[in-house]
């Protein structure tokens, strides 16, 4: 077995998306991250920004420290959640994580969501960049009676609940979790203009998405991938996997990766 390289913390830009990854570094995500690197002998430090800009601050980055300029960009070692059409320079991990997009409707409005085709005329809002990572998206737009990408997903949960949209187009989790919150706040002085605890309905309508690490150093990437597949083959990513789902099944029940 190859030897890990020398054990240091790893800094990793990820976006900030719960509850994979939340502001302070914990979620499903973020979970599988650091045990995978902790296996290592590696110490995940995350560095959470809003999602895209992971993406932008991690080529950025790898640019000024090939210049010989900013001490704090060259402390970036890692980015997380890059789908297979995204390009970023340094070596790209395994897989590590299926996100299950979908579409969420309201129970009361009757409708029955079993592709892009039973949208057509709705109103649809979905996270900026879908139309790049959900199959069929870009050609059934025209069919919508109006569309938008919001890359506040909480945006997504409020206008549904308010009836200003019919569909949200997004992970199952990610959705659920934002209800979770808004449900919160509804409790609150003042409460909400809307029932955030009406009835949803998650159907899996996308394949998984799944995403990978991509690492500035080789034998990083090799570290993880290595002790990736170990906590693999033990079951200890699946476990993970139910823990996060098991939290949320009063929205998404068993139709979030349905197939795993």
């Amino acid at each position: 077995m190859a030897l890990p390289v020398a054990a240091r913390p790893v800094t990793v830009l990820a976006p900030e998306l719960p509850p994979m990854v939340s502001a302070d570094g914990t979620g499903r995500e973020a979970t599988i991250i650091r045990e995978t690197l902790a296996a290592c002998g590696h110490e995940a430090r995350f560095k959470v920004v809003p999602f895209g800009r992971h993406w932008n601050d991690y080529r950025d980055s790898v640019r000024s420290s090939g210049q010989g300029s900013g001490q704090s960009t060259a402390q970036v070692d890692a980015v997380s959640t890059v789908p297979a059409g995204v390009e970023m320079p340094g070596a790209r991990s395994a897989p590590y994580i299926l996100y299950q997009n979908g579409a969420s409707v309201l129970k009361s409005s009757g409708l029955n969501v079993q592709s892009l085709a039973d949208l057509a005329g709705k109103r649809v809002i979905t996270f900026s960049g879908a139309p790049d990572v959900l199959p069929g998206l870009r050609a059934a737009i025209p069919s919508f009676g109006d569309f938008r990408e919001r890359a506040d997903q909480m945006v997504h949960s409020n206008l549904l609940f308010a009836g200003r949209v019919d569909a949200v187009l997004a992970d199952g989790l990610i959705f659920a979790e934002y209800n979770r919150q808004l449900q919160e706040k509804a409790k609150s002085a003042g409460g909400l203009p809307f029932d955030p605890a009406q009835p949803v309905q998650f159907t899996a309508i996308f394949p998984p998405t799944a995403y990978s690490m991509v690492f500035r150093d080789e034998s990083l990437r090799a570290d993880f991938d290595r002790c990736l597949a170990e906590m693999t083959a033990r079951g200890r990513i699946d476990a993970i996997d139910r823990e996060w789902v098991a939290r949320y099944a009063a929205t998404v029940g068993d139709r979030y990766l349905p197939q795993r």
